[in-house]
């Protein structure tokens, strides 16, 4: 809150000396709404945010006890007498102010040290709707919102434990945001939980916009363009990582949730591989590795292989390349910038376009703009599907950052592979690999199982073994209890004896 004289003053105070503190400290907004009521000889004021309260409870539950009263009022008294469960006094003028900002009604008698809060706020929130960034085709298609309350109110119903722990921090100098953080006291490692809490109580910040700011000022490193944490609308997947022992974040206003530490293969997962039979699961999370390892290697090997390496070309295809490329006037690496640039240009549009728009955008864009550049050679044929299949393969990160990320990188290793052909490439992969494996979530490994190397923890990250064979919790988030249920009573048939 911005400091003033106010805060030298103290209670108790004269009433109008403390509507002018209260107008003062507001800017004189026309939104700070103050009643003075005078009954038996004394002076209450009643104040509150015109927008930021609920009227039909206020004047219901609180304005007519009190002017129907025909007997002095005292702060015990309008605790004890007025039909509200939330109340407390405060004698702080600058905790009051920050109550009146979060939707409380406060009630000053003159002459009392302390004034008395009654939490009346008018929460304005979008319901419970199907998740936009992270859609799935089985499993929960709910996403969480912009209200605190209804999202813990989610979480507590998909974890209904009395071993659930949520902690309240508040985060912001000028403009505070409540910041929760939620585990599973059995489970979630101590180190984890301490880390994540301190990381947080230790922002020096002015205000904490979304979660997805507070990940960015808590994470290990900030200059990798790989996130470390994972960010999810889905309640399905937040809870499903807080019951494997990791810890959640979620900020007031936010629809998005903070889960750590997470690896590298924590982005390639989806709650809908557990939904799947688990060969179809696995299928499908080994698929994506493969499309992310071909989103990175394949434009760069194109550029490589037609400026230096023209010996690793089939003749037959080498043929129609030289064809293709006949009326190009651009070398391959511009060529191919050109065109990736293109790509993340109808990208962005379409995802800034509304829906309808963008999707038709995307499809007309891209074929439009891809054959005029083949007539006009700008570019070839080849080049055009190898580009396309890239980013095609970017797209099947269920996380939108690491597919953001894996384009990213797709760039300079274009460079390289211009500038040294097969050694650029390979020293592309070995910077990547070696700043992967310096990389930390929470503290923890962020290329485990891999380093360390962990075999158990394979199927939650590389692929989905069948639930009986999966009783073990991830070994890198370092659970306190390790084993989800005994693999060999799970494995016992108690079919019904047909004699």
């Amino acid at each position: 809150m911005k400091g003033g004289d106010y805060m030298s003053e103290q209670l108790p105070m004269k009433a109008d000396a403390y509507m002018d503190v209260m107008k003062t400290q507001f800017n004189d907004s026309p939104d700070l709404i103050q009643k003075v009521f005078h009954i038996k000889g004394q002076a209450i004021i009643v104040h509150f945010i015109s927008y930021q309260v609920k009227r039909e409870r206020l004047e219901r539950d609180l304005l007519e006890n009190i002017t129907n009263s025909q007997k002095r009022w005292t702060n015990e008294g309008l605790i004890n007498k007025i039909p509200l469960s939330s109340t407390e006094k405060q004698s702080s003028l600058e905790q009051i102010t920050t109550k009146l900002i979060h939707g409380s009604v406060a009630v000053y008698i003159e002459g009392e040290k302390e004034a008395v809060l009654f939490a009346l706020p008018q929460q304005d929130h979008r319901s419970l709707n199907r998740a936009e960034t992270e859609s799935l085709v089985f499993g929960p298609q709910v996403s969480f919102t912009e209200s605190l309350i209804t999202n813990l109110n989610v979480v507590r119903w998909r974890l209904d434990t009395d071993d659930l722990v949520v902690e309240k921090l508040i985060v912001g100098e000028r403009i505070q945001s409540e910041v929760r953080i939620v585990y599973l006291k059995s489970l979630a490692n101590d180190e984890n939980v301490e880390t994540m809490r301190q990381r947080i109580k230790d922002l020096k910040v002015a205000e904490v916009e979304d979660t997805s700011v507070l990940g960015q000022l808590i994470e290990d490193s900030t200059s990798s363009v790989f996130p470390q944490l994972i960010f999810t609308e889905l309640p399905d997947r937040f809870c499903n990582s807080v019951s494997k022992g990791r810890v959640g974040v979620m900020v007031d206003k936010s629809p998005t949730m903070l889960i750590g530490p997470m690896t590298l293969f924590s982005f390639f997962e989806s709650t809908e591989d557990l939904y799947m039979r688990w060969n179809m699961g696995s299928f499908i999370r080994l698929l994506r590795f493969l499309a992310m390892a071909l989103s990175i290697v394949l434009t760069p090997m194109y550029v490589a292989a037609l400026t230096f390496h023209y010996e690793i070309i089939p003749s037959t295809l080498l043929v129609s390349l030289g064809q293709s490329r006949s009326t190009v006037p651009f070398p391959p690496v511009i060529e191919a910038l050109l065109l990736e640039v293109l790509i993340e240009l109808l990208r962005e549009a379409g995802a800034r376009l509304p829906t309808k728009v963008g999707q038709t955008m995307g499809i007309v864009g891209g074929i439009v703009l891809g054959q005029a550049a083949v007539k006009a050679g700008f570019t070839s044929n080849i080049l055009i599907i190898i580009i396309a299949l890239s980013a095609l393969a970017s797209f099947t990160a269920p996380s939108y950052l690491m597919g953001t990320a894996v384009r990213i990188i797709r760039f300079p290793m274009i460079i390289l592979a211009g500038a040294w052909g097969l050694i650029g490439i390979v020293f592309a992969l070995s910077f990547l690999i070696i700043h992967l494996l310096k990389q930390k979530s929470l503290g923890r490994p962020y290329l485990a199982p891999i380093y360390p190397f962990q075999w158990k923890d394979f199927n939650d990250s590389i692929f989905r073994l069948p639930f009986k064979k999966n009783n073990y919790r991830p070994l890198n988030v370092m659970p306190k209890d390790t084993e989800r249920y005994s693999k060999a009573k799970a494995s016992e048939r108690k079919d019904v004896d047909p004699s």
